[in-house]
C-alpha cells in the first residue's frame, strides 16, 4: 500500500497535467466551457485525485482498483485532447506536448496496476 501519494512521480506528473490542461483548455471557444473544455479538466482531474484516494486504502487489490481507474482517466483525456485538436481548439505542437505527458503517465500507471494486482 502507498501511504504518501504526493512522493509518487506519477502523482506529481499528473498534477503538472492536470495545470496544463487548464491552462491550454481556457483558450477553447466559450460554447465549450461546458462540453469539451469541462470534460477535458475533469478527466484530468480525476488521474491524481484518483491516485490519491487508491493509496489512502487498506489494501493492494482497492489501491490497484483506483490506479485502474485513474488510467481510464487518461485515456479519456488522451482522447479528449486528439478532438480537440481535430476541432482546431489547439496546436499540433500543444497535442504533441500535452500527449507525450499523457502516455508517460499511462505507463507509469500501467507498471504501478501490474505492481499492486492480486
Amino acid at each position: 500500500m502507498i501511504h504518501n501519494f504526493r512522493d509518487l512521480d506519477v502523482w506529481q506528473k499528473s498534477m503538472k497535467l492536470t495545470s496544463a490542461i487548464y491552462r491550454v483548455t481556457k483558450s477553447f471557444p466559450q460554447n465549450e466551457v461546458y462540453g469539451l473544455c469541462s470534460q477535458m479538466q475533469r478527466a484530468a482531474t480525476s488521474v491524481p485525485s484518483n491516485i490519491a484516494e487508491g493509496s489512502g486504502r487498506m489494501t493492494d487489490k482497492e489501491l490497484s482498483h483506483f490506479l485502474n481507474i485513474a488510467l481510464g482517466s487518461a485515456y479519456e483525456l488522451e482522447t479528449e485532447l486528439l478532438i480537440a485538436f481535430e476541432a482546431l481548439y489547439i496546436s499540433e505542437e500543444q497535442c504533441s506536448l500535452l500527449r507525450q505527458q499523457i502516455v508517460e503517465i499511462q505507463k507509469m500507471l500501467y507498471a504501478l496496476i501490474k505492481k499492486y494486482s492480486i
